[in-house]
């Protein structure tokens, strides 16, 4: 199984997070053991997700369904 560090640094070297890879840290993080560079690479993936250097499939998804029921409303 892989490691919350290897999920982080695949996601880091591509700026993407796919919705695979952050159901797979879901279940690490709730299942797992961890070690301190396993918790800070998840945390530096919290802060590039939020300053976005990181995109994450599961938001682009729900920003593309407002998106696209916003201007359903519109017109």
């Amino acid at each position: 199984m892989d490691r919350i560090l290897e999920i982080v640094q695949q996601a880091l070297a591509t700026g993407y997070l796919t919705v695979e890879a952050e159901n797979r840290l879901r279940l690490l993080l709730q299942t797992t053991k961890y070690g301190l560079d396993d918790l800070n690479a998840f945390m530096t993936l919290q802060q590039s997700a939020m300053a976005g250097l990181v995109k994450q499939e599961s938001r682009e998804g729900k920003h593309t369904q407002r998106l696209y029921a916003s201007s359903s409303v519109d017109s």
